[in-house]
């Protein structure tokens, strides 16, 4: 997209306050959106997907979600997942009008230095979904280059799958 390359010094990442959730859960809908298109499932998050946020929040806290402001506006979220020595970024949410200005690095940045500073912690991770080769790169290029887990399960309602993935020689569906 044109534009995309320029950064935005002007947004900053602070914790989530209680005045964040409606745009949290605008965010979070965003989020559930690409996802119904990247599998071309209507159905991903049900009739009111952003109302999903609620019970993410309720699962990570308050102190495990840090918000972008540009201005006024939330321009993107990321949550912390942290479960003995694993600390999960989980999820992380640009609007699309501000992706590739630097907002997702400042999003994993915060959430890095909560899961470093965090006693117990040896493992930061993430899980994008396969069929997301934009959240792929971007977290690759932060940092998050070795692959710890896959996870492998049969569909069955039948939907359409890609089938150009291989590894360790043997093809996968995604």
């Amino acid at each position: 997209m044109p534009g995309n390359s320029r950064r935005n010094p002007s947004t900053i990442v602070r914790g989530y306050r209680k005045s964040d959730l409606e745009s949290c859960r605008s965010l979070w809908e965003e989020l559930t959106i690409r996802h119904r298109e990247i599998y071309d499932d209507p159905s991903i998050g049900g009739d009111r997907p952003g109302m999903f946020f609620d019970k993410h929040l309720k699962r990570v806290g308050a102190r495990n979600l840090w918000v972008a402001v540009n201005d006024t506006e939330i321009v993107g979220f990321v949550g912390l997942i942290i479960e003995g020595e694993d600390a999960e970024i989980e999820p992380l949410v640009v609007t699309r009008m501000f992706r590739g200005k630097g907002v997702g690095t400042k999003l994993v940045a915060a959430a890095a230095e909560k899961a470093t500073r965090t006693k117990g912690v040896k493992f930061l991770n993430v899980r994008p979904v396969v069929r997301n080769v934009e959240a792929m790169r971007f977290f690759r290029n932060m940092g998050l280059v070795n692959v710890g887990r896959i996870e492998l399960f049969k569909d069955l309602k039948g939907r359409k799958w890609k089938k150009d993935l291989t590894i360790h020689g043997l093809e996968f569906g995604y």
